[in-house]
């Protein structure tokens, strides 16, 4: 279907390809795989024409259709959600209104025996004709589901693209791109905006997908379970495996052993055979015998063993300053936004030196309950700190609060003491900032890059109390495995709230879910988990705490026994349809109360608090926050006289 010829690209006079050639087949799910800078995403933009290679070239077919969803995008402004999905259908909505004009051109004309007339008449046969072939259907219905599947609500649909983050506005363009249903798909890292819900659901679409997919991802289950095609990009040169990523690692390193081992027996004989000719060189009686071993060199054809780049970084955290036993202790603990509870009196004991995970739907209270860990914010209840805990938090503004007019290197020699000093280069190249990219300044660095440089000065100061929010979604697999490395080897406590699956496995060895305003302890890691609650994914997970109440009712109604099966289903259906408005509104008051929280920060800065139009979004803010408290007070009051009647 596409065919790579060739292809080379040079930087600076150095090849970042050299020579590839490979090919892409209808219906590939490949994973392009190798370090940060090795190539991949320039890979993606050539396949995309966005860029243009140094020389060869790549064959694609003119009526192939390719998408492409890049790390870092311009985003259009002036739409709302449901506009801009609806533009992967203007090939649809330009057919609807070409036949619409050619309609009202026929009504208009009554000179029906003239060629113009039957001209007219037969475009219209054919353009109708075209529009039943690539689907005339309510593709609303489409767009909804992929919304909503990614995270989306329904009453997101009519708001400003403008009024999402960068990070949901990512969603946005990547439902568009779905919806075009495009016979290659082109993905660089499509998982680091997503929840874990929106990654299964993602994944659930790919797999069942038509068409070629090319992915650029550092989660391994999500590329494991999409991808059955792996292409490593590596030093110039490609490594093209048939087979998926984990399948992949073993058979590379297969391949590298085999190579070494014939490597080294034939540079065992090739010594022993130039000992013989230095040996006997001056020897007429073994003239012969040289002169045939000599031959013998000549004629071999030399092994050379794969280059692999095996740069690698062990890092480790400072030792921990010692804490009491217990350094995180917490009883009735309750937090509610107004009337909106999102935790109700739960208790929970974190003991010195384990690494437990917070895991459960958006919106359940993991950040809530960070956030009165660091007192941030206010809440009721018991939350005791043990002696000398010292916290090391991470989590996305904290890439804000980093001085601009340092560089990437000054900001890390600045926490850096003792050896770790002399190793700040290989610390940075680990994560991304090597070469060039070390001396940029703060200023100028993508929300992304200065997530990873927090996330390295974190790594460098002395603390006893670890709190790391989705810390994996800025990194790619070798920074992943160094920070988890150096988190199994922390002698600190740690509390880690993440998607990442991969990640957590083998690292935490508790889990805290979240879910219906309690939370529940599980001995045991991420896998042990899921095993315990028979499934197969943290999404079932989620599934099964939004659904949890319902079943509830559905056993009570049941065993009572008291109304019809007929009556019984239709107050189940109420029940459901009450819920789901209830969990909405939740969300809504969630995603408010982060907004506001950011907001505040931001009116701390001087030129904040004297901007008027932003402090009027403040005010807008807080009283949309009012009205969806209060919104959720009659949807909840309307969820008790339901049940009721049970």
């Amino acid at each position: 279907m596409i065919s790579v010829e060739q292809l080379t690209v040079e930087f600076g006079g150095s090849p970042l390809f050299d020579e590839i050639s490979f090919l892409v087949n209808p219906k590939d799910k490949i994973a392009l795989v190798g370090k940060n800078g090795a190539g991949k995403t320039t890979l993606l933009r050539i396949f995309a024409g966005k860029q243009a290679p140094t020389k060869g070239k790549i064959t694609v077919p003119k009526d192939l259709t390719i998408a492409y969803l890049p790390q870092h995008m311009i985003h259009n402004e002036g739409t709302t959600v449901l506009q801009e999905a609806e533009k992967a259908f203007e090939h649809i909505t330009d057919l609807q209104a070409q036949i619409e004009q050619l309609n009202v051109d026929l009504a208009e004309r009554t000179d029906y025996e003239s060629e113009d007339y039957q001209y007219l008449l037969e475009k219209l046969t054919h353009e109708n004709e075209r529009l039943q072939i690539i689907g005339n259907g309510n593709f609303y219905a489409e767009i909804e589901k992929t919304l909503l599947g990614l995270g989306f609500l329904r009453t997101d649909f009519e708001r400003q693209c403008a009024e999402f983050s960068g990070g949901w506005r990512m969603r946005i363009e990547l439902a568009k791109i779905l919806l075009m249903q495009p016979d290659v798909l082109l993905l660089d890292e499509p998982t680091n905006h997503l929840d874990i819900e929106s990654i299964q659901w993602l994944e659930n679409f790919l797999t069942t997908s038509n068409g070629a997919i090319l992915l650029v991802s550092h989660d391994r289950a999500f590329i494991d379970a999409v991808t059955g095609r792996t292409i490593e990009i590596s030093l110039g040169k490609i490594y093209d495996y048939n087979v998926h990523y984990s399948k992949y690692l073993e058979l590379r390193k297969e391949r590298h052993d085999q190579q070494v081992r014939a490597y080294e027996n034939q540079q065992k004989m090739i010594q022993e055979t130039e000992d013989f000719i230095d040996r006997f060189r001056s020897k007429a009686t073994k003239a012969i015998q040289v002169q045939s071993r000599i031959k013998q060199l000549n004629k071999i054809d030399r092994l050379e063993v794969d280059l692999e780049d095996n740069s690698r970084l062990s890092l480790k955290f400072p030792p921990a300053p010692r804490s009491g036993s217990i350094p995180v202790e917490i009883e009735h603990f309750s937090k509610a936004y107004g009337n909106n509870l999102i935790l109700d009196n739960i208790g929970m004991i974190i003991n010195r030196g384990e690494k437990v995970a917070f895991v459960g739907k958006n919106g359940e209270g993991k950040s809530t309950l960070v956030k009165s860990i660091m007192n941030e914010i206010e809440y009721s209840g018991i939350m005791k700190l043990g002696h000398n805990v010292k916290i090391g938090y991470f989590a996305q503004n904290q890439a804000s609060l980093l001085d601009e007019s340092l560089s990437v290197f000054e900001t890390i020699d600045y926490v850096a003491v003792g050896d770790i000093r002399t190793k700040i280069r290989d610390i940075l190249g680990a994560f991304m900032f090597g070469g060039e990219a070390s001396d940029k300044k703060v200023k100028v660095l993508s929300g992304g890059e200065r997530s990873r440089l927090a996330m390295i000065r974190l790594l460098l100061e002395p603390v006893n109390l670890l709190i790391l929010d989705e810390p994996t979604n800025h990194l790619d697999m070798r920074s992943k495995d160094v920070l988890k490395e150096a988190i199994r080897a922390f002698d600190g406590t740690v509390i880690i709230v993440s998607h990442d699956r991969e990640f957590l496995a083998g690292l935490v060895t508790k889990v805290y879910e979240f879910g219906n305003k309690k939370v529940r302890e599980h001995l045991g890691g991420i896998y042990e988990f899921l095993q315990f609650k028979k499934m197969d994914s943290l999404r079932d997970l989620e599934i099964s705490n939004s659904l949890k109440a319902t079943t509830d009712v559905k056993e009570k109604a049941v065993s009572d026994n008291k109304l019809s099966y007929e009556a019984r289903k239709e107050l189940n259906r109420k029940i459901r349809k009450a819920e789901k408005a209830v969990e909405e509104v939740e969300v809504n008051v969630s995603n408010l109360e982060l907004e506001i929280s950011k907001m505040d920060e931001m009116l701390q800065l001087p030129d904040k608090a004297s901007d008027n139009e932003y402090i009027m979004l403040y005010q807008r803010k807080q009283r949309e926050m009012e009205q969806k408290i209060y919104e959720w007070e009659l949807l909840n009051e309307e969820l008790e006289d339901i049940k009721a009647h049970c």
